[in-house]
């Protein structure tokens, strides 16, 4: 700003800036868990296809497990209620015997509950990363196969169906398969496709340790990524309707980062 001088002459008087707002513990804790996936996810991009799908199936399998684990704990009422083995009578009916089975299988106690959900939740990540590293694309065909293998290997550990496992491993692999196909289709329809967040890793971290997190979009809108912070200028930022304010706070920010200002 400038001002008129008591003597007449032409002062400049000094602009302020707004105190900026403390920054949100939450939103830093999910900034910080966001830069480590995203940096977890180019670490194993950058290792071989076996690695990265071992990777992948140990750690979904785990998550897994823990959620089978949980299900089985609050169905053990149910399973207690199920015969331990299946009733060995001559007579019973073959559909009546795989109908107990599937019933075991779906409501067994903790350990069968968190080995059925490891096995799935496992076999579907990993056969999904082979199928984007060998199509490059991740699109319905590539869920489907993975969805197939995870129902088969479902089938095959938990014992569900007739006597005939391998028929009963096909047909819960092609049911498995075009559930998940049209759940991917359906979620494809309905969706919007996701933003590019790696772009904006650095500079949603900036925003956040400075209290500006609702000027991201401002951000993405310009098309203002990671690599054109060194190079910002108040007229750039003053172009996707960023305030004075906010202006100064970012600049600031960026000159005296020595990362950023090494890279003008």
């Amino acid at each position: 700003m400038v001002g008129q001088g008591s003597g007449g002459g032409v002062g400049q008087s000094m602009v302020f800036a707004p105190p900026a707002s403390p920054p949100n513990p939450v939103a830093l804790a999910q900034a910080r868990i966001k830069e480590l996936e995203t940096g977890f996810r180019a670490w194993l991009a950058k290792q071989s296809m076996a690695v990265e799908a071992a990777v992948v199936t140990a750690t979904n399998a785990a998550q897994g497990a823990a959620i089978g684990g949980l299900l089985g704990t609050l169905t053990s009422d149910v399973s207690s209620a199920l015969p331990a083995s299946t009733p060995n009578a001559a007579g019973l009916n073959p559909e009546a015997i795989a109908s107990l089975k599937n019933a075991q299988a779906l409501a067994g106690g903790p350990l069968v509950q968190a080995r059925n959900f490891a096995v799935m939740a496992g076999a579907n990540a990993g056969i999904s990363s082979v199928m984007k590293r060998i199509r490059g694309v991740e699109d319905v065909q590539s869920s489907m196969v993975a969805a197939f293998g995870s129902g088969a290997l479902f089938s095959l550990v938990s014992g569900m169906g007739g006597p005939n496992q391998a028929a009963n491993a096909v047909t819960s692999g092609l049911f498995f398969a075009l559930f998940q196909g049209g759940l991917f289709m359906v979620g494809q329809k309905f969706s919007s496709p996701p933003a590019e967040e790696v772009y904006y890793s650095q500079t949603r971290g900036m925003l956040t340790c400075l209290g500006l997190q609702k000027y991201e979009k401002n951000f993405k809108k310009g098309l203002l990524t990671d690599s054109t912070l060194p190079l910002l200028t108040d007229s750039a930022l003053r172009d996707v309707n960023i305030p004075p304010g906010p202006r100064l706070l970012i600049l600031d920010h960026i000159h005296s980062d020595p990362e950023l200002t090494k890279g003008r």
